[in-house]
């Protein structure tokens, strides 16, 4: 299982649509694949943007696909400014 961090950066200007659309695929991948996403943002904007950050805990195998797919079909790159950014992470677990 991985923990996949997703940043990005969002004009002050598109903020609320893109709020809306990355909480109705949120909702949709939850449906479909179980995961419970978060939708977190930094207080602060710098030079009129956002950087925004989706979390998806405990994701099984397959979940990068079908999120790439879902992203796609969301259409959030009309709403960002620049890259998503991805970083995975896994549990680190204790020696026995």
């Amino acid at each position: 299982m991985n923990d996949l961090y997703i940043y990005y950066q969002v004009t002050q200007e598109h903020a609320a649509a893109l709020e809306l659309r990355v909480r109705a695929m949120q909702a949709r991948l939850a449906g479909e694949r179980g995961v419970n996403a978060q939708l977190k943002r930094r207080p602060e904007a710098a030079d009129g943007l956002q950087t925004w950050m989706e979390i998806y805990p405990g994701t099984a195998a397959g979940f990068d696909a079908a999120l790439d797919a879902a992203v796609q079909d969301a259409a959030l790159a009309e709403l960002i400014a620049g890259k998503r950014h991805i970083e995975i992470f896994t549990d680190l677990h204790p020696c026995a």
